[in-house]
């Protein structure tokens, strides 16, 4: 049942950010496109009360409530993230905006643009081992928990190597190509700025 709910979540995900942008510039109505963008922390809700609902009706921890601790924790890390960039995308394309600026690509502006996204990485980490540990609470038999312990384990370990990743970024800075001209390295440092 959770992984059939997950699965329904994430399809509700891409229906509600669709039908949100296309409201917002298609269909013209600005606020019921936002009012359809702001449900969407209501999946991680419903997702979240159904886990603890099956838990406690005797249901034993088992990987799909890790897989949906770990579900909400990206969301709540990197949600937004997604939201924003394919907002940025329909208004340039339905809505007449410029293109956005996509990522720096070089030196230190692409190492802050890293650091960030891992810090999405980490947040949704702490959100998913918070999730984890009340539900090991809420279970309350450390015989049946070792499911959810290697989930909070496995999250860990994936922070560990998206922060190993962001920070090569930062030892070894991507330099522009030789014949790069100082126009688009500086271009590079506003989008990095945006």
């Amino acid at each position: 049942m959770i992984v059939a709910l997950i699965i329904a979540c994430e399809i509700g995900f891409w229906v509600l950010l669709a039908a949100g942008l296309a409201c917002r510039y298609l269909l013209r109505m600005p606020r019921t496109g936002l009012a359809l963008l702001l449900c969407e922390p209501l999946l991680e809700v419903v997702l979240l009360v159904a886990t603890a609902l099956d838990l406690r009706a005797g249901a034993a921890p088992d990987w799909a409530h890790g897989l949906a601790a770990l579900y909400i924790g990206y969301t709540v890390g990197h949600g937004h993230r997604t939201v924003r960039w394919l907002d940025g995308h329909a208004a340039h394309r339905l809505g007449g905006r410029p293109r956005p600026a996509g990522p720096p690509r070089y030196g230190m502006p692409r190492a802050r643009h890293e650091g960030a996204v891992w810090l999405g990485t980490l947040l949704g980490a702490v959100t998913a081992t918070v999730l984890l540990q009340a539900a090991m609470w809420y279970v309350d038999d450390p015989a049946r928990t070792g499911p959810l312990e290697s989930w909070q384990a496995m999250a860990w370990r994936v922070t560990l190597l998206h922060g190993l990743i962001a920070l090569t970024y930062l030892i070894w800075p991507k330099k522009p190509p030789a014949g790069a001209s100082p126009a688009a390295r500086e271009r590079d440092g506003e989008d990095a700025r945006r």
